[in-house]
């Protein structure tokens, strides 16, 4: 069967049928929650479609807050998706209107999570899919390969790139990543205003809270 067949949907379409809260908002190390349950983590440059994804892929729009203005997320975000796996939305890099020094504090936070938390699957890296990775989204590969996270890239605004050039974008894309030993080789193509490429992603999900 393949990626989009209904039985291998199935999983991902119950697990996120099911309920999925705010537990926690955490700006430092200290207020990060205890490790539990499995953990994936949604990172990428700010106004890249964190939160919108995860209330595509949740069905609730206003789960996590949706804000045209980078940066708005500002610390690290937890969501428990009925008591099997945790959303971890992270705050946006590349760009921040809250200052230097607090946009320091909360990307310092955000990278120690990445590299010390023993619950976490894999990081989900939101790349525009109508511009492709940025200096930025190179430089947090780097680091998923020095910390050995597993990383799976996630193309979002599918809706706004045409065909061609999206095409072209997903075979370069991939021919990059396996230059990085932590990439996940498949790369998901999704739209959260049309719902493109969101079963295949819940179903993704649902694999790691197994």
């Amino acid at each position: 069967m393949g990626a989009d067949h209904p039985d291998d949907l199935e999983p991902g379409r119950l697990l996120f049928a099911k309920e999925c809260r705010f537990t926690a908002g955490a700006m430092t190390l200290e207020a990060l929650p205890p490790p539990g349950l499995p953990e994936v983590a949604f990172a990428g440059r700010s106004n890249v479609g964190k939160s919108s994804l995860v209330n595509a892929l949740t069905g609730r729009k206003t789960l996590a807050k949706v804000s045209a203005t980078p940066g708005r997320t500002q610390q690290i975000n937890f969501f428990d998706l009925g008591g099997r796996l945790v959303l971890v939305d992270l705050p946006g890099y590349g760009y921040s209107k809250a200052g230097k020094a607090k946009a320091a504090l909360w990307t310092r936070t955000a990278q120690l999570f990445l590299k010390g938390r023993p619950t976490l699957r894999r990081v989900l890296l939101l790349v525009d899919a109508r511009h492709g990775p940025n200096a930025h989204d190179r430089a947090a590969m780097d680091r998923f390969d020095e910390a050995a996270v597993n990383f799976q890239v996630v193309l979002t605004k599918a809706d706004k790139a045409a065909p061609g050039p999206l095409r072209r974008l997903a075979v370069s894309l991939a021919k990059e990543l396996k230059g990085h030993l932590a990439a996940h080789p498949e790369i998901l193509v999704t739209s959260a205003a049309e719902g493109t490429g969101i079963p295949a992603l819940r179903a993704a999900l649902a694999a790691l809270a197994d």
